[in-house]
């Protein structure tokens, strides 16, 4: 997300530290689009399926997979488009959420990745690493498709330095 890395580096730089703080964190979940296409494993202690909503659902040490994608909670909820049940339209989840790509790692208390809008929110003490940068707060919302992303509610960032 450029706009996120060009206030990083102004705060740098006010700050005294090197411009290059910024380089390598955003907030874009690029790995969520390499795995598009692939097929998708899920385990999990439970299955409950209700074909009249549309909607399976996951309970119990849930994990879901992805290519390189794996999105961990005690239940992942899997809601598909009407009417055809091999597309999936939306992914929730809750309880200790976990989400890694090949990039990065967001933990946050619930989560919901809605592929139709090609968009990810999460929310509850959301914390995303990224390498070695850490950012944490409330509210995360990635736009998968613009690259953009905000995260919002006592946001904490740690961006380390070369020495």
């Amino acid at each position: 997300m450029r706009g996120f890395a060009q206030i990083v580096a102004v705060m740098a730089c006010i700050a005294g530290a090197a411009p290059a703080l910024a380089q390598g964190t955003s907030l874009s979940f690029a790995g969520l689009n390499a795995v598009r296409g692939q097929p998708v494993e899920v385990r999990s202690d439970s299955l409950q399926v209700d074909n009249s909503t549309g909607e399976t659902v996951f309970s119990g040490n849930a994990v879901l997979g992805q290519g390189d994608m794996r999105l961990a909670a005690q239940t992942i909820k899997v809601v598909y488009a009407p009417g055809d049940n091999a597309r999936i339209r939306r992914l929730e989840a809750s309880g200790g959420v976990t989400l890694v790509t090949a990039q990065e790692a967001a933990e946050a208390a619930s989560a919901v990745y809605d592929i139709d809008a090609g968009t990810v929110r999460m929310s509850g003490s959301v914390i995303l690493t990224q390498g070695p940068n850490v950012l944490s707060g409330d509210r995360l919302t990635v736009n998968l498709r613009s690259g953009q992303g905000s995260l919002e509610g006592r946001v904490r960032t740690i961006i380390q330095t070369d020495r």
